[in-house]
């Protein structure tokens, strides 16, 4: 019998510790929280991207009567940055939220179905892409989305 181990490297710090292209980042995904369609929960999310070329795209949580059929901030922007730059690589992604009484205090992590297309976009471009999870109080940090779903799905090959 082994043991493996995953370790996950998560950064802890304020928004003014940010690099001012982090700040930026996290602007526009606090922006884009703005306009989310959420009529349900009244969680709003933004999330932007960077890409290879420097171009910041957006996206937004956008919720459904039909439940299922809603999307994530953070799979909305990952999957405008593909349609609109196929092929342009994913450098880091910024996610904050906002719940009617102002931005969450405590960062918002993606969920597992969002960890898991993050992975895959990461595995697929054989680079590593930056999560900023930003909170009011603080904001966590990774240096990949493997860090967030060690052990995460793929295909065989």
């Amino acid at each position: 019998m082994q043991t493996i181990n995953c370790d996950t490297k998560i950064i802890l710090c304020s928004y003014r510790q940010l690099e001012e292209k982090d700040k930026k980042l996290v602007d526009a995904a606090k922006k884009a929280a703005t306009s989310a369609y959420a009529p349900y929960s009244h969680f709003s999310v933004g999330a932007a991207v960077t890409c290879g070329n420097g171009e910041t795209m957006t996206g937004n949580n956008q919720e459904n009567a039909s439940y299922p059929c809603g999307m994530c901030a953070e799979r909305v922007a990952l999957f405008a940055a593909s349609a609109q730059k196929p092929g342009m690589k994913i450098e880091a992604i910024a996610i904050a939220a906002h719940d009617g009484n102002g931005y969450t205090k405590e960062p918002v992590t993606p969920c597992g179905s969002c960890r898991q297309v993050l992975a895959e976009y990461e595995a697929r471009q054989q680079t590593p892409i930056r999560i900023i999870m930003y909170g009011e109080d603080k904001i966590y940090m990774t240096q990949s989305a493997a860090a967030l779903l060690p052990l995460s799905f793929s295909l065989p090959r």
